[in-house]
């Protein structure tokens, strides 16, 4: 069996189809299919059958994919090992892709213990959507995903969810800003603008429902995919946001936001999510001990 057509194969079995596969692996579907065809020639079984204008794992894909998944789990780990071992003083990159819906300040405090802990370290950052970071782990172009929330169930990738911590949730603003909503939190919230985490956020249908249940329907002047930018407004004194409780006083310091009131029913947690089982990567398990030891204090 070539394990070259085993890897194509599995990278189309998660990537949904030989279409998307094939801009993945950067080349034609034509191409990738007949190195398919390849292994179910090796096989003598078919991989795929066709379903409506896609396709789909037969019994003996899906028991090709299991093995597939395995295979290059266990490839994957052996080069990081390997490379680690080998390269001594030389510089380690650490590819983390990091979801758009996680606020940065968590994100930064998150990855700062691991670069700061070796002088050896090239830590790539990557940003997007979470389906667009699990396809990258996927296909190992990224080591590591941060992400607020655990790996997708309709997600046909073989992944592991590794918990960093939890936070309640809280309202900031600047106090100019502030001054202007008469009232208790949360009713005051009725008279202020307020920006939101976009759609792709885990924490928002909890604060949708959350503002339902006390009957707000708030002035909502922003929706942001990603919390930088929902910052830089509530910095600016263009509306209040939802964050973390846990990084109340940074928000403060640096920020010069002021809290206009907790929300202890929401919680919001955030993961790890990686091919590995077991942590083995060094730069991972840093992560998961700053998380769970200074910043979540689990």
């Amino acid at each position: 069996m070539n394990f070259k057509h085993l890897h194509y194969f599995w990278v189309a079995a998660r990537a949904g189809g030989i279409v998307r596969a094939g801009e993945q692996l950067h080349i034609s579907p034509q191409t990738l299919s007949g190195q398919i065809k390849l292994l179910e020639e090796a096989l003598d079984r078919k991989l795929f059958r066709k379903s409506g204008r896609g396709l789909e794992l037969t019994d003996a894909g899906r028991l090709a994919l299991d093995y597939a998944d395995e295979i290059f789990s266990l490839g994957s780990e052996l080069e990081s090992v390997v490379r680690r071992e080998s390269e001594g003083g030389a510089q380690t990159r650490f590819r983390v892709g990091i979801a758009d819906s996680v606020p940065k300040a968590i994100a930064y405090r998150l990855l700062e213990p691991a670069l700061s802990a070796s002088a050896s370290m090239r830590m790539i950052c990557h940003e997007g959507n979470l389906h667009a970071l699990l396809a990258q782990l996927a296909v190992h172009r990224i080591d590591l995903i941060i992400a607020d929330a655990p790996l997708p169930a309709d997600v046909n990738i073989k992944a592991f969810n590794h918990s960093l911590g939890r936070s309640t949730l809280a309202c900031f603003g600047t106090k100019a800003l502030i001054r202007g909503g008469n009232g208790r939190f949360p009713l005051s919230l009725a008279r202020l603008p307020v920006l939101l985490p976009g759609m792709e956020s885990a924490v928002r249908r909890k604060l949708d429902h959350w503002l339902a249940s006390h009957a707000i329907s708030p002035r909502v002047v922003g929706e942001f995919d990603d919390g930088a930018m929902s910052m830089a407004f509530a910095r600016e004194g263009r509306g209040v946001l939802f964050a973390p409780a846990v990084l109340e006083s940074q928000l403060q310091a640096e920020h010069a936001l002021v809290t206009l009131g907790h929300i202890d029913t929401i919680v919001e947690e955030f993961f790890a999510i990686s091919i590995e089982r077991r942590i083995s990567h060094p730069a991972v398990a840093m992560i998961m001990d700053a998380a769970r030891s200074e910043l979540f204090n689990v």
